[in-house]
């Protein structure tokens, strides 16, 4: 059974990863608001730090985040739990685990995007260490897992809704009678799967990213925010994080059920 096998979802994921990297660091200096951040074309052009571990650690994730889901999903049915259940229950948990595992990767790979404190790291062997070294020696060991709630609020809700939007396309969408049919339903259910979770948590990836920058906590990085830019900050880099967040997300989607197919 192919469902069975997380290759096809590794793939899918990796895949996604590489391709969505340079749009993710776009995203992510246009929400920090680093001041290199110029105009979009210029940010998704190289350098690209912590390339590695950015795409390395979406690939894991994204890939047990997906599998786990449909696996857990499954299990559930046959338990007799309800479809919403099923389709609900297994995202959260999974998702919440796979944060604080990247926690420590995610932070020092933002910061490496533009923050000025890490600027000695460019010319580091292994960049991603540097920042992690220094946040260490200057912080304490509790920093480099700085953001970690704020990540699992923002994250869970996003593939949650990608997830069961997912499952609800998978039952509402006519089967497939040839490919060309089964390639438009899985774009269908991939951007349906993909876009409201990350319009809808991009205020928490703003703060974050904040708070990244400055060591602050969340309640404190969100009122100096609201004090010094009103609502707009709620905004900020949206259009760029839709693509950078929905794009992997649904090609993801997209590229699991091809290769599911191929697989199968």
């Amino acid at each position: 059974d192919g469902m069975a096998d997380p290759l096809p979802y590794l793939a899918a994921s990796a895949v996604s990863s590489v391709i969505t990297f340079p749009v993710w660091k776009a995203a992510t200096i246009s929400q920090s608001g680093f001041a290199s951040s110029g105009h979009f074309l210029e940010a998704v052009k190289p350098p690209y730090r912590g390339s590695f571990v950015v795409v390395s650690g979406r690939t894991w994730a994204q890939a047990l985040i997906f599998f786990g889901s449909d696996k857990g999903s499954t299990w559930l049915r046959r338990q007799g739990w309800s479809s919403a259940t099923s389709s609900v229950v297994p995202t959260p948990l999974i998702s919440a685990y796979v944060q604080v595992a990247n926690q420590p990767f995610v932070r020092s790979s933002v910061m490496l995007q533009g923050d000025p404190q890490v600027r000695f790291a460019h010319q580091s062997p292994s960049p991603i260490l540097a920042v992690l070294q220094y946040l260490w020696r200057t912080e304490g060991v509790k920093a480099l897992w700085l953001g970690t709630g704020v990540s699992i609020v923002r994250t869970v809700p996003k593939y949650v809704t990608a997830v069961s939007a997912k499952d609800k396309m998978e039952e509402f969408l006519a089967p497939a009678n040839d490919v060309q049919s089964s390639v438009l339903r899985s774009i269908k259910k991939s951007l349906a799967a993909s876009v409201v979770g990350s319009v809808v948590t991009n205020p928490l990836d703003v703060a974050q990213n904040e708070m990244y920058q400055t060591g602050e906590r969340f309640a404190s990085a969100v009122k100096r925010l609201q004090r010094e830019e009103g609502g707009r900050w709620m905004f900020r880099g949206c259009g760029k994080s839709v693509v950078a967040s929905a794009m992997p997300l649904a090609l993801t989607i997209f590229l699991t059920d091809t290769f599911l197919q191929r697989h199968g």
